[in-house]
Order: C-alpha cells, then structure tokens, then sequence
C-alpha cells in the first residue's frame, strides 16, 4: 500500500491490489474517506496510518457499489457509510451481492480475511446534490454507465476531482452488467466540464492525474467507445494488456 499527499489537505491510498485508490479528505478538524484499499492487511493498517497523517475520518463515502470499492466498513466498521441513491437501490435489488462477490475474488486469489464484509448503516445521498465536510460542500455529480449507478465527487475549492472508475491510465471503459454504453457517453460528457475545472483527478485504478493527462485519457476513452461500437478491436494507447483485452471483450458481449 502506497500513500501519497496530492495536497495539503487530501491524501490518496493506493492498494497493491488492482491499483485500487483510497482518497482521504480534510477540511478544519473534519476527515472523509472516499473509495477503500482492497488486502486485509492494507485496511488494518489503514486507520493508523491516516490518523497518524492527520486524516482521521469521521465518515466514509464510495463512489459506486462493487465490492472493491466498499471496504472502508472492514477498517471502520462503526462508521456510517454514504453512498449515492442509485447506489443504494442497486444494493436493495442486489442483496448480498457485494459480499458474494468479494468472496469470489478472495478465493481466486487466495485472500483470506478475518472477517466478512458487512455494510452496516448506509446513508443515501441525493445526487445531483453536496455533502457537506467541515465548512465545505463536496459537489456530488451522477456517474452511471460502468455500472448502473455511481457517483463522481468535486471538491471544487481545491480542484480534486474523484471519479470512481473513470478515466483510468490503466484500465480501459468497462461497461460491466447493468451498465450502458449511451450512459458512460452521458458520464465523460458530465466529466469533461470538471476535468477542465480541476487541477488534480483521481481515479478508482491507477495513478491521479493533472488536468492535460485527464482530458487526453477521455479523449481516448470516447474513441474508444467509438471503436467499440464499430466492432473495431482497438484498445486505448498504454492500454493493450492482456487483462483489458478480457474487458474488451465482456464490453462487446454487453453491448
């Protein structure tokens, strides 16, 4: 697990695991945590380690509802755990499916943990929409199409942007089951006006970027879709992994 200070007041936790980014916020004597790092021993760790940085949260926030994403409750399991509408009514459709899947993964790779997922109080959080940290307003905007539901996250005031599992350097546009190709389109035309006012975006995988980097990866992200709905099989630049091309071709059995 890898911690890196973008900013002063923001702080990004990055599992070995699937590149798989935490984002701690702060604001005043006010901390949040957005998104979770993935191995037991990283969400151990993951208490001591942002409190010692001074990034104690008093809440959790995910972006979207995959599993990888809704870890945060196994490091603070007392803590109430925000999520977006959309997200909360793919849960109550889904019952169970987070931590099905999370089982799946752990065994597949050998995982084990000393305890189940459980998600505890959820708050649903009206998005378009704000919530409020310290005496500021993080902007929630809607970010649907790799799943059926999620979430992108502004703090405007110091230009970080979190976009959950977008605008990746190292994952291409996954439209996974219950997502859409018409919806992600809707998502990067919502993304592209936050990304020109931001200074620092994160993604769900891989490494955050500054603005230029940002907007050239959705500009290969909507060619992308473009090529996919084609039928032509090019992958983004950097991106023509073996690993990805498995995600190419789950996106053309979606699509």
């Amino acid at each position: 697990m890898r911690a890196v200070s973008i900013s002063t007041d923001a702080l990004v936790v990055t599992s070995g695991f699937w590149q798989t980014n935490a984002i701690a916020l702060r604001v005043g004597d006010e901390a949040m945590l957005i998104d979770s790092p993935y191995l037991p021993d990283e969400l151990e760790a993951l208490p001591s380690l942002l409190a010692g940085a001074g990034f104690e949260p008093d809440g959790l926030l995910a972006t979207h509802a995959d599993f990888d994403h809704l870890l945060g409750r196994l490091a603070f399991p007392g803590m109430t755990l925000g999520l977006c509408e959309s997200s909360v009514e793919r849960m109550h459709r889904e019952p169970g499916e987070a931590q099905r899947a999370l089982r799946k993964y752990d065994d597949e790779f050998y995982v084990s943990r000393p305890a189940p997922l459980a998600l505890g109080q959820v708050q649903a959080l009206p998005v378009p929409g704000s919530v409020e940290i310290g005496d500021r307003e993080l902007e929630l905007q809607p970010a649907e199409g790799h799943t059926a539901d999620g979430m992108a996250i502004f703090d405007r005031a110091h230009g970080l942007l979190v976009v959950g599992d977008y605008l990746s350097d190292v994952e291409i546009p996954w439209i996974s089951e219950g997502g859409s190709l018409a919806d992600y389109r809707a998502t990067l035309a919502r993304l592209a006006p936050l990304v020109e006012a931001a200074t620092t975006v994160v993604p769900g995988h891989g490494a955050p970027h500054d603005r230029d980097t940002t907007l050239r990866l959705l500009d290969e992200d909507v060619d992308y879709l473009d090529a996919l709905e084609r039928g032509d099989e090019t992958l983004p630049p950097g991106r023509e992994t073996k690993a990805q091309r498995g995600i190419h071709a789950e996106n053309v059995e979606h699509i």
